[in-house]
């Protein structure tokens, strides 16, 4: 009853309309990734109070679990402060330019078995593109504030998310090279091997200079710590949002955990197989519970990701900007080009430093 049942929830799928069908779709993605926010935050507390040996969120609801809301509810009903000889324009649009870019940057990410919001045949491009745009908006932010703090901290931010952005797209070229397509699910289906040793297939283990470059260029662009100098308190105040309050500076931070969740899902995508599970083969024809499959093989690596951004939060500390800009320009550029290198030099000469796969 169970197989007849999901036969016919895939037949009804398949014959729904392709515009209800990715309607449904985007419902589902924005509704699930505007939820986790409130999640990760919760975790992040939690995760943070277990590291410092304290005891965290416990007042609000069952363990805590209900001061996500308390926070929600304090920035919604909290004064919105706004100072004086700003440019209100610019100074509105600020906090929408970081929190639109991280969650359309998500609609490409496949999510499950050729799930996903918007499936374009370009769509690593579409995602560094539409990513890059929120660095406007902490530019913006800092300057239009008319506050000298704000301004160094947009200023920062700029030249960060920069510098790094040229480390991060040479690791992803890497990736496209591999697997010589700019599809998201063709990179997926790529890392995919059968076999005992299948999970070699994945390109953590193909191209692990690579994805060295990008998990540490990705807490850059997500101004996270070790890499939050835009924001740094000890110098900057509060950084490029200094002069924001209420629902604007909860835009702001609810663009930093989109951020962390869009940059943590194309991780998984480019170098942890995506939806995909070692041994497991992909179906040609997948029926509703594969896709289902899918979906939980892709939540469970995001969330093992979220932990580890969280976990180096709260147990490295931040980095001079000096040594900053260094390990970006004069460690992580130059070591991408070698990677791009030794990447044609393998693909010339048919080089492959790992044991052939069986199968």
């Amino acid at each position: 009853m169970i197989i007849s049942t999901l036969a016919a929830a895939q037949v009804a799928v398949e014959a729904m309309n392709p515009w209800l069908k990715s309607s449904i779709t985007a419902v589902l993605v924005f509704g699930g990734l505007i939820h986790i926010v409130p999640g990760l935050i919760y975790f992040e507390r939690r995760i943070s109070a277990w590291i410092q040996d304290r005891i965290g969120p416990n007042r609000v609801g069952p363990v805590g679990v209900l001061q996500p809301v308390a926070d929600a509810i304090k920035l919604i009903f909290k004064e919105d402060v706004t100072p004086e000889g700003i440019n209100r324009a610019i100074y509105t649009l600020a906090p929408v330019l970081v929190y639109a870019p991280a969650i359309l940057a998500f609609t490409v990410i496949p999510v499950g078995i050729d799930l996903q919001v918007a499936n374009f045949s370009v769509g690593v491009i579409f995602l560094l593109t539409i990513g890059g745009f929120s660095v406007y908006g902490l530019a913006f932010g800092g300057w239009a504030s008319n506050n000298k703090y704000s301004l160094l901290g947009g200023l920062r931010a700029s030249a960060q998310m920069v510098s790094y952005e040229v480390a991060l797209i040479l690791s992803v070229i890497a990736i496209l090279m591999t697997a010589e397509s700019v599809d998201l699910n063709a990179i997926v289906r790529s890392q995919w091997a059968p076999g005992t040793l299948g999970f070699l297939g994945w390109n953590l283990f193909q191209q692990p200079i690579a994805f060295v470059i990008f998990f540490i260029a990705a807490f850059a662009e997500t101004n996270r710590l070790p890499f939050d100098l835009p924001e740094c308190e000890a110098e900057l105040i509060g950084g490029y949002h200094t002069e924001y309050s209420s629902l604007k500076f909860a835009t702001f931070f609810l663009g930093e955990y989109v951020a962390m969740v869009t940059m943590s899902g194309l991780l998984v995508t480019l170098f942890l197989g995506g939806w995909s599970l070692p041994w497991v083969e992909i179906p040609a024809l997948p029926l509703t519970a594969d896709i289902a499959l899918s979906v939980l093989i892709f939540l469970g690596k995001l969330a093992f990701l979220l932990f580890v951004y969280i976990w180096v939060r709260w147990t490295l500390p931040r980095f001079r900007y000096d040594q900053l800009m260094g390990i970006g320009w004069k460690v992580l550029i130059p070591l991408a080009l070698v990677n791009l290198a030794l990447t044609a030099l393998g693909g010339i000469f048919d080089w492959n430093w790992l044991i052939p796969l069986p199968g």
